[in-house]
This record gives structure tokens, sequence and C-alpha cells, in this order.
């Protein structure tokens, strides 16, 4: 079906029949070939008052903000599938974060920084090649106790699944020296049987004329039974000249009861070589409830520990404490509160922040 809008610009008016032209010729290819082509996204901007954090790192002073991002992640993207027959499909999908504030992309290096992909899959299970989420990004995704709420600031996200490991070293084919929770260049099987998922991935890395060098290696499994859901990974990576590793791996549950109340706790440790005699460890713990309050509304509360390790120093880490409350105006729509608290120990935040942290979020935010 063709759609025709208004538009009273006279270039976008030249240009609108060829450009309806073109989206008819998609869609009856695709009606022909029984594929399906789905235009998705998230736009979610909230207004922030941070104390002891500039937005979400830590400082010394407070901060106003507008945030791109605090309930869910700002961004947009394209799926595909195309049924081959006999069970067989054709698979791809690309995504984008958006800075919303702005419009413009999160990367400034990389278009489609969160997913590009293109794969076959079967009964048997799906093998996918390209840019995608590493094994310990998929193993947190179901059983993190702030569902994946706040991604910037949630340690499940940050710590355990490495987005913002703040190891000083790049790792695994990720395009960024500070994270390593997407990857390049990768090949990933995934498989679901009588409620076992299976996943195996391996990134080939972005070294010329060095096949080990910045690749990784990992495996991760699941299982649903019911209402209880269990999730597990373990993921190897090495650096850019193959002379330092890190091997991350995570362990969690989630359980919803018959009032929709769930509970979800994770446990997440990596250990890095960050130099040819240093190391860094860090461990993450975190527990938490969503609890929903009639049709409308939902609240979360979540706390996590993350403690880390390194050679010839002193151990140091922080708590946060994360709450949510959520009110629901349609199927794709909700406006949110979110409060934030954390300590931190060690001197962790740096000599010249502040040793506690506090923000308050108000935003909406709107799926399509």
């Amino acid at each position: 079906m063709c759609i025709h809008a208004p538009d009273v610009s006279p270039r976008s008016m030249r240009l609108a029949p060829a450009a309806l032209a073109a989206l008819c010729a998609i869609a009856a290819d695709g009606a022909q070939a029984q594929s399906s082509v789905r235009l998705y996204g998230i736009v979610d901007l909230s207004m922030r008052r941070a104390s002891g954090l500039n937005e979400f790192t830590p400082s010394a002073t407070s901060a106003t903000v507008m945030s791109s991002g605090v309930n869910n992640t700002s961004r947009w993207g394209l799926r595909v599938q195309e049924d081959l027959g006999d069970g067989f499909s054709a698979q791809a999908q690309l995504e984008s974060g958006i800075n919303a504030k702005t419009g413009a992309p999160v990367s400034s290096t990389m278009y489609f920084d969160r997913q590009s992909w293109v794969g076959l899959g079967s009964r048997w299970g799906l093998v996918s090649m390209g840019r995608q989420t590493s094994l310990l990004a998929d193993a947190i995704s179901p059983i993190d106790p702030l569902g994946m709420r706040l991604a910037s600031f949630n340690p499940s996200v940050n710590v355990a699944a490495l987005s913002q490991h703040q190891l000083g070293v790049g790792f695994g084919a990720s395009g960024s020296a500070t994270a390593a929770y997407r990857l390049n260049n990768s090949v990933k099987y995934t498989g679901d049987f009588a409620g076992v998922n299976v996943r195996v991935m391996h990134s080939f890395g972005d070294v010329a004329g060095d096949s080990h060098a910045s690749d990784s290696t990992g495996v991760g499994l699941g299982y649903k039974l019911g209402q209880l859901q269990l999730s597990a990974a373990h993921q190897r990576f090495r650096n850019d000249d193959d002379t330092l590793g890190l091997r991350g791996s995570v362990l969690g549950a989630a359980y919803t009861f018959a009032g929709g109340t769930r509970l979800a706790g994770i446990f997440g440790r990596s250990h890095a070589e960050t130099t040819a005699t240093a190391r860094t460890t860090l461990r993450t713990l975190g527990l938490g409830a969503t609890v929903p309050v009639g049709a409308l509304v939902e609240l979360t509360l979540a706390h996590y520990r993350v403690d880390r390790g390194r050679s010839a120093r002193a151990d140091d880490g922080y708590g946060r404490t994360v709450a949510f409350a959520e009110y629901k105006l349609s199927r794709r729509s909700m406006v949110y509160a979110e409060a934030d608290h954390t300590r931190w120990h060690g001197g962790f935040q740096g000599a010249a922040n502040k040793s506690k942290a506090t923000g308050v979020s108000l935003g909406v935010r709107h799926s399509f």
C-alpha cells in the first residue's frame, strides 16, 4: 500500500512521486518474496539534575542537563526477514544509536554502531555475521535487575558486560578503546531447544596480517522454565597487538511471579591484563525488583555493588541504587521519573570529585 502525504515544499513535491514509487516497488518486491522489512526505534529524552556528577560522570560540581536515553537508549533500526522455504530464512539487522537531544548519531565513526549483521536461520538456529553484541551483553539482557534501563549508568551494562570497562586498553574488535560490548567481524550462532538457549561467537579482529590480535571467542547458555530464567556467558578478548588478554563471565537469574512482580540478580567478573605486569579484576553484583501497580504504573528498584582490584593498588569501587517509576500513556509511550544514588569507596571517583553522587530525571519515551 502506498500513502501520499501533503508537502508544502516545492522541492519535496518534485521528489515525492519518485520516493513514493521507490517505496511501492520495495513493498511489492517484498510481498512477492514473502519478506518483511520493519522500521523500529526509541526516542527517549529527559531533564536531569545531578550532584557530584556531570550528567553521568563523577564531578566536583552539580549539573542540570537534557539527557538522551535515560530509560532506554534512543535508537532507530531496520529488521529484515525473508522466508526461503522449508523452515529457512534470510535475516538482517541495521541499528544506529541516536543522541535525541541534538539529532546526531551517537558514534562519529560508525553509522550503524549498534547492529550491522546478516544471517541465515532455520529450525536449528540462526548463524549471523557482522557487528553484533557480545555474549556477555546477550547474557545480561534477560536477567539485569534494572531490565536494561539507564544503560549509560547501569553497572550490569557498563562493568559486567564491558560497555565502559575503564581499563585503559582496547580489547576485541569493538572500534573503541573503552568498550567491548559490541564486536566487528563476528560470527554468532544462536539456537533454542526446548527452553535451552545456546550461543557461540567468534570475532576475527581488525588487525591485518594477525588473525589473533583483537579477536574474541565466547559461549553462552540460557534456560527458561515457566517464569524462571537463567543466563550465563563467558568470553575471552585480546588487545590490538595480541600481547594482553581479558576474560569476562556473567551469571544470573530472574523470576516473574503470577502478579507480574519480577525479581532478578546478576553476578559478573572480569580479569584483564592491562600491561605486561599489571592486572585488573572487576566484580559486579546486582539485585532488584520490578513491581506493577495496576495496569499503567510500574516501579523498579535495584542496587549494585562494583569492586575493583588492581595490581599494587588498594581496592576501590562503588555502590549504586537506582529507582524508576513509569506511567504508561499508551502501548508505545510513557512518562517516567528516575532517581539514583552512588557512594564511591577507595577513591574510585577520583580525588577531586565528591564521594557521593545523586541524580534525578523526568522524561518521556516513545517507541515505534
